[in-house]
């Protein structure tokens, strides 16, 4: 009878966890690292993508928010690329079974060119997972690097070959696009359309989000806007207008929304 019920509590536990980890590619993590559980707990909700940021201190990679929160255990390797190489192993070349890319976007708070010197040399023991910009080809593994805040661009575009890309902005949007560089636009919604009222967007706010969203998938790259309101209505205009990543703090709210859409 104590082996029925266990080996019941086992399928049971089994199945919320394929529950839980269904992969949803439309869900960013915001400052994933102040969850409880950096990383893990973004994958335990399906997200497709997180963010970090980053100090360079004393050679260390350390991930947080400001300068004065760092701790010389939580590093960039420790909180997000070694579980998500452990995840890729596991998981047959993916981070979840036959699922989409996932997005780690790298925030740089501290000076761009040193801080990428030293990205450079960690991620080059992480390559057999990580997408390849070569040449102007990209080569899409289980982990594509997005580099955002004061990530060196020019350094980067003169890289003939390289394990990162960067997140442009909608000014991008104004000539062509090179997925290779840039493969997402992301970009602050209150700072560039000034409308996070309650209510229908209004119609001219709504046909310049379409006709930006249209032309970053054109030219082959998804798009994501920072402070955002946090609501369901809005997530959905979003979604509807081509959004390709909604930015969320609350991950259980916002995987019920994609899960109930």
């Amino acid at each position: 009878m104590y082996k029925i019920q266990y080996l019941a509590g086992v399928a049971f536990l089994l199945s919320l966890t394929s529950i839980a980890q269904t992969p949803l590619p439309n869900a960013h993590a915001h400052n994933d690292y102040e969850h409880t559980r950096p990383l893990l707990d973004a994958l335990d909700h399906g997200f497709c993508s997180v963010e970090a940021d980053i100090y360079l201190v004393d050679g260390a990679l350390l991930v947080a928010h400001d300068r004065k929160d760092v701790k010389p255990e939580r590093t960039l390797q420790a909180l997000y690329l070694d579980p998500l190489r452990e995840r890729v192993t596991t998981n047959n070349g993916r981070v979840y079974p036959n699922g989409p890319v996932f997005r780690l976007l790298i925030d740089f708070k501290s000076e761009g060119a040193p801080t990428y010197e030293v990205l450079r040399k960690v991620l080059a023991d992480y390559e057999s997972m990580l997408t390849l910009f070569a040449q102007g080809n990209v080569e899409e593994k289980a982990v594509t690097i997005i580099l955002s805040g004061d990530s060196p661009r020019e350094i980067l575009k003169a890289e003939p070959r390289r394990l990162a890309a960067i997140d442009g902005r909608l000014n991008d949007l104004k000539g062509p696009i090179d997925p290779s560089l840039t493969p997402l636009i992301s970009d602050s919604w209150a700072g560039t359309f000034k409308w996070n009222r309650d209510g229908e967007m209004p119609k001219d706010i709504r046909k310049k989000l379409k006709e930006a969203t249209e032309k970053a998938h054109k030219g082959g790259a998804i798009v994501r806007f920072w402070a955002i309101p946090a609501r369901e209505d809005f997530w959905e205009t979003l979604l509807d207008a081509g959004v390709d990543l909604i930015n969320a703090d609350d991950l259980a709210r916002l995987e019920t929304f994609l899960k109930n859409r």
